[in-house]
């Protein structure tokens, strides 16, 4: 138990300094440095937005997810592939994320359907397998009963009880 206390300092000592350096900003503007230079020199690093109004390289705002009109208008923004603007990326990526839902969705649901159809086709053969079972046993306990008729009759013995006034 002391072995984990003394860990506990050490722990918080990392995750501090882990936490500093992670928020501290990058010195060096790598992708402003590729300004006036083409649209695919600027986009062969994933932090770059190329403008084609300004012609300008800049770095991606990434707190704000998508970049603002005053930045660069998402028509006249390029990023990842310079062939495509930053809308019609948008709408792409919406729209196969859309796809892919309906997929799983419809996957999920078949499954869902054919896992419940299998359990009740399932439960009808049980249910069939009990039913022969029992027609079985029942037919074994009238020969057994015809049996024991039988014996009683060869001995003599199918008169009343003796003992059943006892029960």
């Amino acid at each position: 138990m002391t072995d984990l206390r003394s860990l506990v300092p050490v722990v918080l000592l990392v995750f501090t300094l882990g936490t500093v350096l992670a928020q501290t900003p990058a010195p060096v503007r790598v992708c402003e440095s590729k300004n006036g230079t083409s649209c695919e020199e600027c986009l062969g690093n994933v932090t770059c937005l190329w403008c084609i109004k300004t012609r300008s390289c800049l770095t991606y705002p990434v707190r704000t997810i998508l970049p603002p009109h005053a930045l660069c208008p998402l028509n006249d923004a390029r990023w990842g592939l310079c062939w495509i603007n930053f809308r019609n990326l948008i709408i792409t990526l919406a729209v196969l994320g859309a796809v892919l839902i309906i997929a799983f969705l419809v996957c999920l649901f078949c499954c869902c359907k054919c896992e419940n159809f299998g359990a009740s086709r399932f439960a009808a053969k049980m249910e069939r397998q009990v039913n022969r079972t029992k027609s079985k046993q029942e037919e074994r306990r009238a020969e057994m009963k015809q049996r024991h008729q039988e014996i009683r009759k060869k001995y003599g013995l199918s008169g009343a009880n003796p003992y059943s006034k006892f029960g």
